[in-house]
Formats: structure tokens, sequence, C-alpha cells
């Protein structure tokens, strides 16, 4: 899938997919050392691709945020959807913002994401005046 939404060769899809299967993990707890267990999701903490493969596992949020005729600006994982609206069309905002959110809750269900509730929320009204 990521060939055809980005262009890239196969021999960069291989490279990719080779930096993120393969991967083991053992855990060590006051001395003791636990088996060693594949990764099956994720990719490496810190690694230097980790930003960029979670913006392209997430392209595709921004095609849902859009469907709705609202903007998304992210940064790594912090993601922000923006409306701008004149005080007469508020109310109609409001109803496109959260029909937005059920549609974004249920495509990061289904991409194996989680909404942190405790940081999601939405932010004050800013420059909110009447059209001239």
């Amino acid at each position: 899938m990521v060939q055809y939404n980005f262009g890239f060769t196969d021999d960069v899809q291989r490279w990719m997919t080779s930096f993120v299967s393969g991967r083991t993990q053992q855990v060590s707890y006051n001395g003791q050392l636990s088996s060693i267990r594949p990764v099956q999701f994720g990719v490496p903490r810190r690694s230097v691709l980790g930003p960029l493969l979670f913006v392209l596992y997430t392209a595709d949020l921004n095609k849902v945020i859009a469907s709705h005729g609202l903007r998304l600006h992210q940064y790594a994982d912090d993601c922000q959807v923006c409306v701008t609206t004149s005080v007469d069309d508020a109310a109609l905002a409001v109803d496109r913002l959260a029909g937005c959110v059920a549609d974004v809750g249920a495509w990061t269900s289904s991409s194996r994401l989680r909404l942190n509730s405790s940081k999601t929320h939405t932010g004050d009204v800013a420059g909110t005046q009447e059209p001239h």
C-alpha cells in the first residue's frame, strides 16, 4: 500500500519493511531476564525513521478530516483539527467538528491507534468576530 500512496520503489519498500520486521525484545527486571519475544507492532524507540513512519502510517487521517471540510495540523504524533467559521455558522461548525471527532475515533481504532483522552480536548474559540 505504501508504494501506491507515496511512490516508493520496491527497494525502498523492502528496506522499510526490514526495518520494522524480524525484531525481538527481552526485559530485565530485578536481575531476571524474560524470554526473548518477537515484536509484532511499532518501530524502535527513538529511531531516526520513527517520526517519518508514523506520518506515513497516519497519512489517511488527513483525508478523514478533510472529508468534513476541516484542516489538520500535525507535528509528529501531535494533531490538531481546525475549523474557521463566521459567528452565524458556528453551530454548523460545531456539528461538523463533532462528526469529525467521531470519524477520527473510528479511524484510530481501526488503525490500531488510541486517542489519549487526557490530551484530547477542544481549544478555546479564538478570533471569532462578525464578518464585515
